[in-house]
């Protein structure tokens, strides 16, 4: 979750962004399954050739339950199990009539300021999706149902931590079918007038790493670069508990906009100039531009497969990953969808991750 820029003009910036850098119609939502069923139905036959690496789902459902950061609705979320290639899927269930199905896509981005929110063809929406799509992504979760009974996820902590916690004391369950990632082949980048965002090729034998630079006027955040390898659990260890954030002089114009009506000083770090004001303090020194690389994974996340190359982010937000995303799949000779053998999938974010390597936070 973002909700560190400031409010005036930036629901215009977003409206503008979607309609200059991306030129995709969201109406042709299942535009993300084709190139990876594509590339599956062609894979198909070597699918389960010796050394590739399954799919995983968990082991049982697990619920939370909290409020939403900006609805400020009471939510429960609870994680189901899936089977191989299912993906992962939202369901409202406090809709009875009407497609309540929601794909956890690219594709399904609907412009929203401060959070990544999905949509159906039917309308049916859940926002701040992004912390749970990190933890999902980051514990090596490829598949899972997410039922939720309203329409914004519990914020929780601010942080993806107690969802990371919950999934790995149910644990995975391996599945019988091969991962598939997408692999960057060729540089692809969006600018707007707020930053950039580049996807390019990693270095050989790496999976995703990651560079991202902030800066703020408020002296408790300042300018903040953080470049990081996500292999091995590395977001367990260290992005997980990293908390969204605002200045105190923006939450006054969030609220009048109806956004951050949850929001308290114990699901987001506050900051006042070079003074925090959540209790505790930070978690991290650069606990700033450590969310925001954790937002960054949740949104990377909805490509439908994990990827295999280098992300950057400049003053980046939600919008533009998605956009980057866009571009990435606009351009075909760009990438390409591969079986993970287990050299590959062992620097998958998730690869290898126990819950002894979760930290230690209030």
């Amino acid at each position: 979750m973002d909700i560190s820029c400031s409010w005036r003009g930036f629901a215009d910036r977003i409206r503008t962004m979607f309609h200059t850098v991306t030129i995709f119609d969201l109406r042709h939502r299942d535009s993300l399954v084709t190139p990876i069923t594509k590339a599956a139905s062609r894979l198909g036959g070597r699918a389960q050739h010796r050394g590739s690496f399954v799919q995983t789902t968990l082991r049982s459902s697990i619920t939370f339950a909290g409020v939403g950061l900006h609805s400020g609705q009471p939510a429960r979320l609870t994680i189901r199990p899936a089977s191989a290639d299912y993906g992962i899927w939202f369901k409202r269930t406090d809709i009875r009539l009407g497609d309540t199905m929601i794909a956890a896509r690219w594709d399904a981005v609907e412009a929203s300021p401060l959070c990544t929110q999905i949509v159906n063809r039917a309308g049916t929406s859940v926002s701040t999706v992004e912390h749970v799509m990190a933890a999902l992504a980051g514990c090596g979760v490829h598949n899972a149902l997410i039922e939720i009974d309203g329409p914004e996820a519990p914020i929780l902590d601010g942080s993806s931590v107690p969802f990371v916690r919950g999934i790995l004391a149910r644990g995975l369950r391996e599945l019988a079918a091969p991962v598939r990632a997408i692999e960057v082949l060729a540089p692809v980048e969006v600018k707007t007038d707020m930053g950039w965002a580049r996807l390019s090729p990693g270095h050989p034998g790496q999976g995703l790493s990651m560079q991202f630079h902030i800066a703020f006027a408020d002296a408790a955040i300042g300018e903040q670069t953080k470049t990081m390898n996500l292999a091995n659990g590395a977001f367990v260890r260290e992005l997980c508990d990293s908390r969204t954030f605002c200045r105190a002089s923006d939450v006054e114009a969030m609220r009048a906009a109806g956004k951050a009506l949850g929001g308290t000083y114990e699901n987001a770090v506050v900051v006042d100039g070079d003074r925090v004001l959540s209790p505790g303090g930070l978690r991290h020194s650069d606990e700033a531009v450590r969310h925001k690389m954790l937002d960054a994974l949740g949104d990377l996340a909805l490509a439908g497969a994990p990827i295999l190359g280098h992300y950057e982010g400049h003053k980046a937000g939600h919008a533009m990953t998605n956009a980057l995303l866009r571009a990435l799949f606009a351009a075909p000779d760009a990438y390409r969808v591969v079986l993970c053998d287990s050299g590959q999938a062992a620097r998958l974010p998730g690869a290898g991750v126990g819950r002894h390597e979760i930290p230690a936070v209030a």
